[in-house]
């Protein structure tokens, strides 16, 4: 029996408990990892870890009193368990004005692109060469690297007492580095892919080597306004952070949210969708409520045209679900996990030739919004941030703190890059290309 149909037949067994139970409507989530890890510092690897692990999770309607219960124990004891503490639990609490109903089945694609075989079959030892080949390159410039190496199988079943049934595995693997240098250079680089041998552990630390080696003995500037070149590892921030805030259906519902269909936000030149079919990302053929996932146009040419929807909002809004729902319970909403932001023209070089005098950031942390339906973030710059004038790099300056609209961000764009990375955020991976934007408001200057 594969995976997907042992996890599946588990689901079917929970919902016949739920239903011995006398649950309306019940459904049963299954997620199973098998993850693997390599971290190393100071040019060393200091830990090696795996982990395998399930969880059952089951939602029962009883009218419309809805609970939630959770297990990783899979005997059929514990199941049965399962289903009776999901069916206490529901019989207590108040009854909720706004469910419907809990999804009904529909066709689910096939997603080409999702499943590797060398991602599952990877190894410690492969994970160590990577992280061997970038402490080589740091030892050999002078730096110290610090990193992991992340390899996983993810499994996800589920079944609903209205008929969904859906199953599907994938895999994703991440490299990530620093590198440190003397004179307070550092430098980042990060690939993020579905199949492991997809990512080029040499290219990855040659990245982040040579960034720290630019960055050695920043100079503090003056904060104010500056036009700057984006790096990917910063744009993918403001993808999720608009995720997060704004692109989700229940954030519109509650007036907390920046977007209203048809209003300009961005440049001509940003185009950002979200599409879990995609190859291109991370991709994955349904949600966690076992819907099928629909690739949906976020912003167009600058201009908001919708957001994502589960099932609750969606019958709500007297629509479908657009397959981006979460585990319940899930007081947040849904959310897009797998953003792409269209590429432009331009190269690397053009994106920063175009900087008369500006900034080049590699990319942000720290970030928290100040005033989330503005999408008014502050945050800092990291790893790398460079002075530019006349179009070339003229030497590293100390990162910056800066206050500014996400928004004003996407409408001040004047040049997108070509090419884009795989990268992961704290809203799933996205994909995405550097940018050019002619103003960005930094506030004050780091000391060290």
């Amino acid at each position: 029996m594969t995976d997907e149909r042992r996890w599946l037949a588990l689901g079917e067994d929970v919902l016949r408990h739920a239903a011995a139970e006398g649950a309306d409507q019940a459904e049963a989530l299954v997620m199973a990892e098998d993850s693997a890890l390599t971290r190393f510092a100071n040019n060393e690897i200091h830990q090696n870890v795996a982990e395998t692990n399930a969880t059952v999770n089951l939602r029962v309607v009883f009218g419309r009193r809805i609970a939630v219960a959770s297990t990783g124990r899979l005997d059929d004891e514990s199941l049965r368990r399962l289903a009776a503490t999901a069916a206490g639990m529901a019989r207590q609490v108040e009854e909720r004005d706004d469910f419907r109903s809990l999804p009904e089945p529909g066709p689910i694609p096939d997603v080409p692109g999702a499943f590797a075989g060398a991602t599952a079959g990877a190894t410690p030892e492969l994970r160590a060469r990577a992280a061997g080949t970038i402490i080589g390159l740091a030892e050999a410039a002078g730096v110290t690297a610090y990193g992991s190496f992340a390899t996983s199988v993810e499994s996800i079943a589920v079944a609903n007492s209205l008929g969904i049934r859906a199953a599907q595995s994938r895999t994703a693997s991440q490299l990530l580095t620093v590198a440190m240098g003397p004179d307070e250079g550092t430098g980042y680089a990060e690939s993020c892919a579905v199949d492991v041998t997809a990512i080029d552990a040499e290219a990855i630390g040659r990245e982040a080597v040579e960034r720290a080696r630019r960055a050695r003995r920043p100079v503090a500037i003056e904060p104010g306004d500056y036009p700057v070149v984006l790096d990917e590892y910063a744009v993918v921030d403001i993808l999720d952070t608009l995720g997060h805030l704004g692109f989700s259906a229940l954030a519109v519902e509650e007036g907390r949210s920046f977007v209203e269909m048809g209003k300009k936000v961005g440049s001509d030149l940003v185009s950002i969708r979200d599409d879990g079919l995609d190859p291109a990302g991370l991709p994955m053929a349904f949600d966690y409520e076992g819907v099928a996932k629909q690739p949906v146009a976020l912003i167009e040419a600058g201009v908001c045209r919708a957001v994502v929807h589960d099932a609750e909002t969606a019958a709500r809004a007297g629509v479908r679900s657009t397959g981006h729902g979460l585990p319940a319970p899930n007081p947040w909403g849904p959310f897009p996990l797998n953003q792409f932001m269209e590429p432009g023209s331009a190269t690397r070089e053009e994106l920063v030739g175009g900087l008369d005098r500006g900034l080049l950031v590699t990319r942000f942390w720290y970030t928290n919004p100040v005033h989330p339906k503005l999408a008014l973030i502050t945050g800092m710059t990291r790893d790398g941030t460079f002075l530019v004038e006349g179009g070339r790099i003229v030497g590293p300056v100390r990162n910056l703190r800066f206050t500014m609209s996400y928004l004003d961000a996407l409408a001040g764009v004047s040049a997108v890059g070509r090419d884009r990375k795989v990268i992961r955020g704290f809203l799933g991976a996205s994909v995405v290309p550097a940018v050019r934007i002619d103003s960005f408001t930094f506030t004050g200057v780091s000391e060290g």
